[in-house]
């Protein structure tokens, strides 16, 4: 009898086990459920972001380019630090479209990774800057053409995606070669 009772226990508590790690597995894919995203919207989001960033510089603003970037994030240009994006924006990017007559990007790519939270997106351009003349320095007016590349990492806070570290850098355009 007590073989049977102790039998009985067994059976009763591998089937409680059972039954409870099924029941755990069914509520951890539940969850995986929820936490999937719809990855090709995430991509368009974060590709608009970055529009967003390009499209203020074409237009030779940095209007509401504050929003687009967390309060920490860094900016890298050319093989420098720039610092924060409000530093880049008071100290480089803000006063040097003052002194362009047009900023254009031409065949834009972008590439978009999403692994949320986070985003990484590596965009190719070319571009040209029509600078101003500069009569106090007695510099003519000129036009740089550039071909250029930039990776951005970007995060997903508060159902909003905003750049956490960029880094841009470009060469002269080289002529083909025959």
């Amino acid at each position: 009898m007590k073989t049977q009772l102790k039998a009985i226990a067994v059976v009763l508590v591998v089937t409680l086990t059972f039954v409870s790690c099924k029941e755990q597995a069914s509520k951890i894919e539940e969850e995986i459920e929820v936490e999937k995203v719809d990855v090709s919207t995430e991509k368009e989001a974060v590709a608009a972001v970055m529009k967003s960033y390009k499209d203020a510089i074409q237009n030779l603003t940095t209007e509401g380019t504050m929003e687009l970037f967390t309060k920490d994030a860094t900016v890298f240009e050319s093989g420098g630090s720039e610092g924060t994006y409000a530093n880049y924006l008071d100290h480089h990017l803000g006063p040097e479209l003052d002194h362009f007559n047009s900023f254009i990007f031409s065949n834009y790519k972008i590439d978009v990774v999403v692994e949320t939270p986070y985003a990484f997106t590596t965009e190719t351009y070319n571009y040209a800057i029509d600078i101003k003349e500069n009569k106090e320095k007695g510099r003519p007016g000129r036009v740089i053409k550039k071909k250029g590349v930039a990776t951005s990492d970007l995060k997903k806070i508060d159902g909003k995606w905003q750049i956490t570290k960029t880094h841009s850098s470009s060469r002269n355009i080289r002529k083909a070669s025959h």
